[in-house]
């Protein structure tokens, strides 16, 4: 999951003290890091992340679909699950999920990850 490693941390086997606090500093200018408790691997990841998201990220689109089946009162019926993500304009990722039911119900929903913990949860994931 993690990237390359942030030249001190390559050089010295972890972030020191002084670098994490820089790199966390770095990565607060463009995530939401309250409360996130971040690993060495952690911080170089984001910040990685960060540099190279206008490259990268920016603007790419990743879908999945699904189908399986469920119960309810009425009976058996089949979902297919629909994600869609996003990389945005800023820094982050919008999450679409459409479902629809055979038996007719559908719905939707948007979520957006714009702090740390989510950022790497999201990568954390999908491998």
């Amino acid at each position: 999951m993690m990237g390359t490693r942030h030249p001190a941390a390559a050089r010295e086997g972890k972030v020191d003290r002084n670098e994490k606090k820089r790199l966390r500093e770095r990565i607060g200018e463009r995530l939401d890091v309250s409360g996130a408790r971040l690993t060495d691997d952690e911080a170089v990841f984001l910040s990685d992340f960060i540099d190279e998201y206008d490259e990268k990220h920016r603007g790419r689109t990743e879908t999945r679909t699904s189908s399986h089946p469920g119960w309810s009162s009425d009976g058996k019926y089949v979902r297919t699950d629909k994600f869609t993500d996003t990389f945005t304009d800023e820094v982050g990722i919008r999450t679409d999920h459409e479902y629809w039911d055979d038996d007719g119900q559908s719905g939707q929903s948007t979520h957006d990850i714009k702090d740390a913990r989510g950022i790497l949860n999201w990568f954390k994931e999908r491998g």
